[in-house]
């Protein structure tokens, strides 16, 4: 049987694993970062109306820029952007490949502060960008006079912050991401995946925005709005950010269908992000809970939980999944991050625990 090694592929894609996360049938779903509520039955009927318009006219390419679409992400993230300042595509992987693509490449290299998101590596790998693994401390902060010591050391073209971290969940100073940008000739990219669940007082890196046009700030509609199979990122940035990525965006990169179902899904927003209050209520109850039970947990501004199992976290995760529970093992020695779901996936994440001890 042939395997990809037999192949002519790249040396640098010899002996690598794909992305992924286990997609299996258990009865509590908790490793994705899901929303674990499903649409409300008036935000479905929205979408699939607005879904069916664009049926008759599917022989037609979609509008090529998704200009409709990015006015209306304009108008929800305000901080007076405009459509001028926002880009889209399919989710906020396909943003942060576009801007490595036009920003990094052969002969450049990305960095970003570990443990983080593991796609960053993978998305500076297929666009033969080189990827330094910066560090953060031992209770995974990161300060700005290390930041900075950091980028001085490596000289990235490109840096990635991410605020809420993933895995870790905690949320940036924007005084890291200024100094990031004071010492850096090349791009910042803050990856606000998570930003709607930060706790009270926290500040989004799109107040950095303004006289900033190396900064660009991602977000998505896969973790707040419960979209994650829309497929729908975006980022905020200078227009000249924009034009930028389009260089190198794909022709009709977003499907007609997409462009309606994100427009109708933001159209009532109120209705979906009435979840986000819910889901930090868990994350709290679960940070609490832990601690309360002797574990060591990272404070989180995210809708998930990175928390200290004492041990083998292999070993750990197995013992979760064998009472019905699957979280996520981000291969962190010691350490395993559960989603914040509803209250009754909590209950049975907070009991399977208990086998644990």
């Amino acid at each position: 049987m042939t395997t990809i090694d037999d192949l002519p592929i790249r040396d640098d894609l010899r002996g690598r694993s794909p992305y992924g996360a286990p997609q299996l049938d258990v009865p509590v779903r908790l490793n994705t970062n899901e929303n674990s509520y499903p649409l409300p039955e008036p935000v479905v009927e929205a979408i699939g109306k607005a879904v069916a318009a664009e049926l008759r006219d599917l022989n037609r390419y979609p509008d090529r820029d998704a200009v409709a679409l990015r006015a209306d992400l304009a108008a929800y993230l305000g901080h007076g952007l405009t459509v001028d300042h926002v880009w889209a595509a399919n989710g906020s992987n396909e943003i942060q490949q576009q801007l490595l693509q036009a920003f990094g490449g052969p002969g450049r290299t990305a960095l970003g502060f570990a443990p983080a998101y593991s796609m960053h590596p993978l998305l500076a790998l297929g666009s033969g960008t080189g990827w330094v693994a910066a560090d953060r401390d031992a209770d995974f902060g990161l300060t700005a006079a290390d930041a900075v010591a950091q980028v001085r050391r490596h000289r990235p073209d490109v840096v990635f912050l991410c605020s809420p971290n993933n895995p870790t969940g905690t949320a940036l100073d924007p005084a890291v991401v200024a100094a990031v940008l004071d010492e850096t000739p090349g791009m910042v990219v803050v990856d606000e995946a998570y930003a709607e669940f930060a706790r009270p007082g926290t500040v989004s890196a799109l107040a950095v925005l303004p006289g900033h046009p190396r900064l660009v700030v991602t977000r998505t509609m896969s973790k707040a709005f419960g979209f994650a199979g829309g497929r729908l990122g975006y980022l905020a940035a200078d227009p000249a950010v924009v034009a930028a990525v389009q260089l190198v965006r794909l022709p009709y990169h977003l499907s007609a269908l997409t462009q309606a179902a994100a427009r109708a899904a933001l159209g009532r927003r109120d209705a979906l992000l009435g979840t986000v209050t819910a889901i930090m209520e868990q994350r709290d109850r679960i940070v609490a809970e832990l601690r309360a039970r002797g574990h060591r947990v990272a404070d989180s501004d995210a809708n998930f939980v990175l928390f200290a199992v004492g041990g083998d976290q292999g070993a750990a995760w197995r013992t979760l999944l064998d009472a019905g529970v699957l979280v996520r093992d981000v291969g962190l020695p010691g350490w395993l991050r559960v989603t914040a779901g509803t209250p009754a996936e909590t209950d049975a994440f907070l009991s399977a625990m208990e086998k644990l001890s």
